[in-house]
């Protein structure tokens, strides 16, 4: 979807991008998963969000100073989109994830269609930036990065192997 941002960045700067989004596509429903299986599945949706979130503080706090001291502080309007993100991603869409997981976890096949969704997210934060930040308008190859997105959430949730 960003494929014409690729001629403003260096390679060293898109890997700095692209890798954490990679590691966070792993963590994410890994983490998920071990709570369920670690706690035997006794915590429902709201301990488990809990639970991840307080064992992850350490790596938030350990980021938090590095960019404090690498950077300063934040701008206001930095605050302001962070909050924004915080609460839409990380409570809202965070609780939603985790009790769909909640409701098909005995079915794998329904498990992964619940984990696919998480691609939806940069569909959502894109549509976000322009309407809620005036970030640019997707270009004609960001549309369709975004349909080829959305067709493959659909044909993952119609394949049944």
């Amino acid at each position: 979807m960003q494929i014409q941002q690729v001629k403003d960045i260096s390679i060293t700067k898109a890997f700095i991008g692209i890798i954490p989004v990679i590691i966070a596509a792993f963590s994410y429903p890994l983490g998920n998963r071990k709570m369920i299986e670690v706690c035997n599945n006794k915590f429902n949706t709201f301990q488990r969000v809990f639970g991840m979130t307080l064992c992850s503080m350490p790596f938030w706090i350990i980021i938090s100073a590095f960019g404090l001291s690498s950077a300063g502080l934040p701008s206001g309007g930095q605050v302001i989109q962070s909050l924004i993100v915080a609460i839409f991603s990380g409570i809202i869409a965070t609780i939603l994830f985790f009790k769909a997981t909640d409701i098909v976890s005995g079915d794998t096949y329904k498990l992964a269609i619940i984990e696919s969704t998480q691609a939806g997210e940069v569909i959502f934060t894109l549509l976000g930036g322009v309407f809620v930040f005036h970030d640019k308008s997707p270009t004609f190859i960001s549309l369709i990065g975004i349909i080829i997105v959305i067709i493959g959430m659909i044909l993952s949730s119609l394949i049944k192997s």
